[in-house]
């Protein structure tokens, strides 16, 4: 793993490849290795930087105040060492790219924004949100807590996808999840979508149902020329439950522009 130093805090992420920059972003509870089925494949086309968001993986914990704009900035500097990149943000992560559009376009080559939100106040109706945050605080107040969510898949997740997910569970740092919960709670970005100009592509397991059709959908008529590819037969994680049909789209766009 690489680092790159923040306002005294570390950033680690992870570089293989070589050929246009391509950065991936994880989602909650997740970090650098939720991209174990892509990365190899991506290589053979792009360097490919997959960073630990700041109080996940390898990342030291941020600031305490850290806010969705500080965590796009972490996001930038991990950026700035391979230069404009495609970028690609899953889920919470996604959020965490849409900001970082909003603050530093300059080194955006394009987007692929997955199975992912302007914010949940920005996607979702309101009452979904409280249920959500009390389904998660729930889960996290609980003797043991539990960072996994519903939904996730459209079927049986492959086996090997399991127990990606359990190994990175592991590692979850609460407190982490908390903050990106209040924050993903919070957001609403649906004002940033309009002013994205960069060749986006929408990556959407048909049968999402945490991130479902309407959102896609919004996303894709908000988004100027975006172009809107579901990945068959896969839920909200279809970069794990069929990852041969989204890092087929990814090396479609990356290796187009």
């Amino acid at each position: 793993m690489l680092t790159v130093r923040l306002g005294g805090h570390e950033i680690a992420y992870e570089r293989v490849g070589a050929g246009p920059p391509l950065v991936l972003v994880h989602g909650a509870a997740e970090d650098h290795r939720t991209w174990r089925f892509q990365r190899d494949n991506l290589a053979e086309a792009a360097t490919v930087v997959a960073w630990d968001e700041p109080g996940c993986g390898r990342s030291d914990d941020p600031p305490a105040d850290v806010d969705l704009a500080g965590l796009a900035l972490g996001l930038a500097a991990v950026v700035e060492t391979v230069g404009p990149a495609h970028v690609l943000g899953f889920s919470w992560g996604g959020t965490i790219v849409l900001e970082l559009w909003r603050q530093r376009p300059d080194l955006v080559v394009s987007l692929v924004l997955a199975d992912t939100y302007a914010g949940w106040r920005g996607s979702l109706p309101a009452e979904e949100v409280t249920t959500r945050v009390a389904a998660v605080t729930a889960a996290l107040d609980a003797d043991r807590p539990d960072p996994s969510v519903s939904g996730l898949f459209a079927s049986t997740p492959p086996p090997e996808a399991a127990a990606l997910l359990a190994e990175m569970a592991a590692d979850v740092r609460p407190p982490t999840l908390r903050r990106s919960l209040a924050l993903m709670a919070d957001a609403d970005l649906s004002d940033v979508l309009p002013t994205v100009d960069v060749p986006t592509l929408l990556l959407w397991g048909e049968r999402d149902v945490r991130s479902p059709r309407p959102v896609a959908e919004a996303f894709a008529a908000a988004i100027p020329g975006a172009r809107l590819e579901w990945i068959l037969r896969a839920g909200h994680a279809a970069h794990l439950e069929r990852p041969e049909a989204f890092t087929a789209a990814v090396r479609a766009h990356v290796t187009q522009r």
